[in-house]
């Protein structure tokens, strides 16, 4: 009944046998609990110094057991006294972190573009602005299925940030659908109350946080080159409207990319794959930009001159804009 106030069970059995038996010595009091007489003395010691033993007024030698509702008030008021403490150090501690938080705002206001050339920066980074980020939080992850380590390393700060109620929306690309690991994190983060949402392509891996700042890759096609932070107010508002503008063309997760509502039969990928190609990428290059397989690129292709009837993809790309697929 006293481990609330901070009292172990030997200690409170020992107390109340004194309080029944306050003549009881040391060998008594052992056997009557069935506990050893080293237990016994060691439970006197915390006792006395708990002030719930007190030397008797005749007899300073002998220890007597305050009464219990005495005793339960000396306890009440110790523990309050612990948690007074404990409050001055918490705020000790917070002030502290406050100061140091707005050392490294104050710093940080000052370069607004840092390059963090390792992982483990760039990891510690997002860490850091995820745990200050109030509002927002909105990314592009291009590349396809992602990475499996990826995503179960993105889940506990994912998941902090949706229980704070900060707004995430993130958008992948449209081949990520047929990724089972990314599906399942999709599901996971809509669940959870994010936004989630497919795009034929994305311009480039970015994470921004509110309207504070924003992680890029230093290198677009290698992501492990490591990424830059941008905080300036015109960047961020660049950024931010980029980011806008591809999100109201995508696709909500769980809405399938499929024919558009045009009745035309292309689906957003199908019309990129056919822009890249005109544009002059390779086979390989248009699939690198969708996220996809050369082969699926290739198939894709194929399917398109068929529907098309076209017989090269030169007759293709004209017969598809004279379709208005393109435009």
């Amino acid at each position: 009944m006293l481990s609330a106030l901070g009292v172990d069970a030997t200690d409170e059995a020992v107390y109340r046998t004194l309080l029944d038996q306050p003549g009881w010595a040391v060998a008594g009091i052992a056997g009557h609990l069935a506990v050893t007489e080293a237990q016994v003395r060691t439970a006197l010691d915390r006792l006395t110094e708990l002030r719930l033993l007190r030397p008797k007024f005749s007899d300073s030698s002998v220890l007597r057991p305050v009464g219990l509702d005495v005793g339960v008030q000396i306890l009440l008021a110790r523990r309050e006294e612990d948690v007074r403490r404990a409050q001055g150090e918490l705020a000790a501690g917070q002030a502290a972190a406050l100061e140091i938080l707005e050392a490294q705002s104050a710093a940080a206001a000052g370069h607004r573009y840092e390059e963090l050339p390792s992982i483990e920066q760039v990891q510690d980074r997002l860490e850091r602005l995820a745990r200050t980020c109030t509002r927002q939080l909105s990314s592009f992850h291009p590349g396809g299925a992602q990475p499996a380590a990826q995503l179960e390393a993105s889940r506990p700060l994912d998941a902090e940030l949706l229980a704070r109620g900060v707004a995430m929306r993130t958008v992948y690309q449209d081949s990520v659908r047929n990724d089972q690991e990314t599906l399942r994190y999709a599901r996971w983060l809509t669940e959870s109350g994010g936004r989630v949402r497919t795009a034929p392509v994305l311009p480039i891996r970015m994470v921004l946080f509110d309207d504070t700042a924003a992680l890029l890759p230093v290198d677009p096609a290698n992501t492990a080159a490591g990424a830059v932070q941008f905080s300036g107010a015109g960047v961020i508002a660049a950024l931010r409207a980029l980011h806008t503008a591809v999100w109201e063309q995508a696709v909500p997760f769980g809405v399938g990319p499929e024919r558009e509502s045009t009745g035309e039969e292309l689906t957003g990928q199908e019309r990129q794959l056919l822009r890249l190609l005109g544009a002059g990428l390779t086979d390989e290059g248009a699939a690198r930009q969708l996220g996809i397989g050369v082969r699926t690129a290739r198939r894709m292709m194929a399917s398109l001159m068929q529907r098309l009837g076209a017989r090269s993809r030169f007759e293709a790309g004209r017969l598809a804009e004279r379709r208005g697929w393109l435009a």
